[in-house]
């Protein structure tokens, strides 16, 4: 009697640290993709602002510039802060996995085994390939970054339309790194996305 109560209570174990694994990773990922949202629009908002201001035409440069200037300040923070989510993800999120694999290892039906362990598979290579896109989106950031940064380094002491002029080829290339930056960012949102949908509680 000892031992089926003993049994019975380390399943229910196992289903509860199962459970809270999952329920661990699915806010994880939420805050990831929150996160990762919020950069995408960071770097909408940086480029329309450099853009729109080496076409103005007329007026004062200098507002312009300033609002530019700014931008680089928060886009340099969502670069950090996708990097954090990269290490997290990398480590303390591969815990959740852990739990998970060892609940399944704790399932004596096969068949039932089976299937729960290519769940799990399923989303851990998901998990791989959003992983795999924030890196690539965290590498992309650098030289990004430094075209804007050089870009800023010039205007600051030539706010005219002869220093503007001078860093359109920059401009042109941080709107290509743009491009890669973003690409994989909404990469790894579609990945997200799909594992939050995957990983929810809500039958649809």
């Amino acid at each position: 009697m000892k031992k089926a109560i003993y049994t019975i209570g380390l399943a229910t174990l196992l289903a509860s640290a199962s459970q809270a694994s999952q329920e661990q990773l699915a806010s994880s990922i939420k805050a990831a993709r929150d996160e990762a949202t919020q950069t995408t629009k960071q770097l909408a908002t940086t480029m329309t602002d450099l853009n729109a201001l080496t076409k103005q035409q007329e007026g004062d440069l200098r507002p312009a510039y300033e609002t530019f200037a700014a931008d680089i300040t928060n886009t340099e923070a969502a670069a950090v802060l996708t990097q954090k989510r990269v290490e997290f993800m990398q480590g303390e999120g591969q815990g959740y996995f852990d739990d998970w694999q060892t609940n399944i290892t704790g399932i004596a039906n096969q068949s039932v085994q089976k299937q729960a362990q290519k769940r799990l598979d399923a989303a851990k290579n998901n998990y791989t390939e959003v992983i795999d896109s924030l890196k690539e989106a965290s590498d992309k950031f650098k030289p990004f970054l430094s075209d804007l940064n050089d870009i800023q380094k010039v205007l600051a002491t030539d706010i005219t339309a002869g220093g503007v002029k001078s860093v359109k080829s920059s401009v042109s290339d941080a709107n290509w790194y743009y491009k890669s930056v973003n690409k994989a960012i909404n990469k790894a949102l579609e990945g997200m996305g799909n594992m939050e949908k995957s990983l929810s509680s809500t039958a649809d």
